[in-house]
């Protein structure tokens, strides 16, 4: 495991609890100092040259950087990047190493995050390689999934869309609530749960059956209220994302609403 960061950190734990022979190698002493404290074994040079693969959990500007200064290693290493949005060629020409990607489709805020129970993004050309990296996933916990080379960037936008952006959606949520007076940890609070049941009625019924909301009853009255009650700089976001939900809603809306709101949220 090259870095251990959130991401080298939480996967290293993971498979050393499952019983893989994990060693973190960091290129500088901090890296080195955060593996020991949460008892992970740092690498040797001897084991580092012995490593079957080599998993590069390093910022996506660093991969082909990190990937030529392993050049050296010997070719039976494979080099795996976590890159979501990176294709293989990131790592180089393979040069008759084997190559490939696994990306967790799990936003790690910590090293100590719970990986069972996400998804992984495996892309390689070896079925070797891929039966090993399939392995490992279940190993943790993941559910595997293939992503098209080709299409490396369409995946990554709707990983980040279902995390990060979804924090900055909260974001824009709290700053709403903020014109009502209400302090911004208090909003958070209540609308944190708020957000896990819309979650959990997506997972149980799917995105239409779990749409909630104005949008779906056809309500253009508490539409209208809320584009003249939001922060400027908000309503585009409500603007933007309830034209989705419009389209989301389909045949459940009845014509003349859906006609009322198409005009309202242009």
């Amino acid at each position: 495991m090259v870095g251990a960061g959130r991401l080298g950190g939480a996967l290293a734990l993971a498979l050393t609890d499952k019983g893989w022979p994990v060693r973190v190698h960091s290129r500088g002493d901090d890296g080195r100092r955060r593996a020991e404290a949460l008892g992970l074994q740092v690498a040797t040079p001897e084991e580092l040259r012995e490593a079957r693969v080599v998993l590069l959990c390093v910022p996506d500007a660093e991969v082909r950087a990190v990937a030529d200064a392993l050049s050296a290693l010997p070719r039976s290493a494979a080099l795996v990047h976590t890159a979501g949005a990176l294709s293989l060629d990131a790592l180089g020409p393979p040069r008759g190493r084997l190559v490939g990607s696994f990306h967790p489709l799990c936003a790690v805020s910590s090293p100590r995050d719970t990986l069972a129970g996400h998804t992984a993004a495996i892309s390689t050309r070896s079925r070797t390689l891929r039966g090993l990296l399939q392995d490992m996933a279940r190993d943790i916990g993941f559910d595997v999934i293939d992503v098209p080379e080709r299409h490396r960037a369409a995946y990554h936008a709707g990983a980040v869309m279902s995390a990060g952006l979804v924090v900055a959606l909260l974001d824009a949520a709290v700053a709403a609530l903020g014109v009502a007076d209400i302090p911004p940890d208090a909003a958070l609070r209540a609308l944190l749960p708020l957000a896990r049941s819309a979650l959990r009625g997506a997972e149980a019924r799917g995105l239409s059956g779990g749409l909630t909301g104005p949008i779906v009853r056809g309500d253009t009255g508490v539409v209208t209220a809320h584009l003249a009650a939001l922060p400027a700089q908000v309503v585009p976001v409500y603007r933007l994302l309830s034209r989705r939900a419009l389209e989301l809603a389909g045949s459940r809306l009845r014509p003349e609403s859906r006609a009322a709101l198409e005009a309202l949220l242009r």
